[in-house]
């Protein structure tokens, strides 16, 4: 699948998907900040490595609009022989390496080092399926179909392999009617039946996480605004899950400072923590699996005018036999290891969702 680089997109409620190719590799750039002279479809890492490095694919986005239902049949039954998926991390209680990361990093927060701190991790399903774009694209109108609150993508190239996202968190949006980004934290598991979004508790620790985001955009924002307006906090659904949202409308003082904005920006405390490089510094040493494109960014930079880029959450990557799904939670100094894993299941239940559907589709066809 990879000797060409491709992207298959569509924005939140959106009845219309786009995508984009370009033979080969995708075009690599050396910094987040060198993005505010590019367009094209970006797929970025949480840092920047040799193994995993930020590209752009450059070319004319296509829409065309959605199927009405997904069709999984392109997902062919010999390409998945074994009919299952063996599930590695489904019912599992807390893991070995999961604990020793949660100790590690909850002793720096209740030192004082860090006053947020976030932990993610990874579970492999075992599918016996061999990816093609086809499959992939499978996968992708199911998403959609399941998934129409969120921005969804299959991104692929040599460089990156292949990945699939349903994210509900805007890094940095650009339209004729100005900028947009959000702060998106805490989380509740609310199950996929009716609830309502406004009838939401939130505990203590929730409301502080946010709170810690909320401040640090503001921040961020200040140097480079010189007009904003804050809505929020506010509870926004995301499939099973709930989250509290503020958003951020505002004008830039200079358009060309778009790359620097995206650089301060992340990873902003949502998905790393405070002192912001710091925070940086212990996950990249101290995690036990490396987060690779899990909590960068993706999505379309200046294609037909717009800028739409989502923090890369509710992913997986699609490997030869195997699904890698990844997920992470904000650490407070009274967070609990058992809730903050069991939130990292529900979570991880977004891609789980969409391999098992598949599965079974395939198993009764």
């Amino acid at each position: 699948m990879n000797t060409n680089s491709f992207a298959y997109y569509r924005l939140p409620f959106a009845q219309e998907y786009h995508y984009i190719s370009q033979p080969g590799s995708a075009h690599r750039l050396d910094s987040y900040a060198q993005l505010g002279s590019v367009q094209g479809f970006v797929f970025a890492p949480f840092s920047i490595d040799q193994d995993c490095p930020l590209v752009v694919i450059e070319g004319e986005a296509r829409s065309e609009s959605l199927p009405p239902t997904a069709p999984h049949g392109t997902m062919r039954d010999e390409a998945c022989p074994h009919g299952t998926v063996r599930d590695e991390g489904l019912g599992m209680s807390v893991n070995r390496s999961y604990a020793i990361d949660f100790a590690n990093f909850h002793s720096r927060l209740t030192t004082g080092e860090f006053s947020k701190i976030v932990l993610a991790r990874r579970e492999t399903l075992h599918t016996g399926c061999s990816y093609d774009e086809a499959s992939a694209k499978a996968l992708f109108f199911s998403a959609c179909q399941s998934y129409p609150r969120m921005f969804i993508a299959l991104v692929s190239t040599p460089q990156t392999g292949t990945w699939l996202m349903a994210t509900p968190e805007p890094l940095l949006e650009k339209t004729a009617e100005g900028y947009h980004t959000v702060a998106l934290a805490g989380t509740q598991h609310m199950g996929n039946g009716d609830w309502d979004e406004k009838q939401v508790a939130w505990n203590e620790k929730n409301i502080m996480e946010q709170r810690y985001v909320a401040t640090y955009i503001t921040k961020c924002l200040e140097q480079f605004s010189d007009q904003m307006s804050i809505e929020g906090p506010h509870t926004v659904r995301a499939g099973a899950l709930a989250h509290l949202r503020t958003d951020f409308r505002f004008t830039l003082a200079d358009d060309n400072r778009m790359g620097e904005l995206i650089a301060a920006l992340h990873p902003t405390p949502a998905v790393c923590g405070l002192p912001k490089e710091a925070a940086r510094q212990f996950i990249l040493q101290n995690e036990s699996a490396p987060r690779r494109y899990y909590s960068g960014f993706t999505g379309p930079l200046a294609l037909g005018g717009d800028t739409h880029l989502y923090v890369t959450l509710r992913c997986m990557e699609l490997c030869e036999g195997e699904c890698v799904l990844y997920a992470g939670g904000g650490l407070l100094p009274d967070s609990q290891m058992e809730q903050e894993w069991d939130e990292t299941v529900a979570k991880m239940g977004t891609m789980r969702l969409l391999i098992h559907v598949s599965q079974a589709l395939l198993a009764g066809s």
